[in-house]
């Protein structure tokens, strides 16, 4: 088991403020927060190699990108051995479409992915020539999103 690490209230300002802006300098931050610039960037470090830091992305507009559909998509198993799940996750991982896959409990589906494509023609093409031909995959359902109310990729840090 991992022991977490111990974080202060520097380190929590400083993931609050990564997570709006991950392209922020060390000497922005470092001012922000209130340290010299070495000692922010030992603490990033740290924050980094604790693993409470896995990344840095740059946040994209999927619609302006031509990519206006957005799907929710429910996967069902037939066999619920660790065997197939690491099949279908390997295999999932593989497709740019899938944003996000969950593995899921409480609900009639084994994941959920969220996926977004071009057009309806596209989403057809992405279940019946790759979500669907995974060896496993026994049930589909799919919700179109109509409005995301809510897009965070920023944690809460108490």
């Amino acid at each position: 088991m991992k022991i977490l690490m111990k974080i202060d209230r520097y380190d929590k300002v400083i993931l609050d403020i990564l997570q709006s802006d991950g392209h922020i300098s060390n000497q922005d931050l470092a001012e922000r927060i209130g340290l010299s610039p070495a000692p922010c960037l030992r603490r990033v470090k740290a924050l980094e190699q604790a693993g409470l830091i896995t990344g840095y992305q740059a946040l994209v507009d999927a619609k302006k990108l031509g990519l206006s559909l957005m799907a929710l998509i429910g996967i069902s198993m037939d066999q619920h051995t660790p065997e197939r799940f690491a099949n279908f996750e390997s295999s999932i991982i593989t497709i740019p479409e899938v944003l996000e896959c969950l593995l899921i409990t409480g609900q009639q589906s084994d994941y959920l992915l969220k996926v977004v494509v071009k057009d309806m023609d596209d989403y057809q093409h992405l279940l019946l020539h790759k979500i669907t031909k995974i060896v496993g995959v026994t049930g589909v359902h799919t919700s179109f999103v109509l409005r995301n109310v809510v897009a965070r990729a920023k944690v809460r840090v108490d």
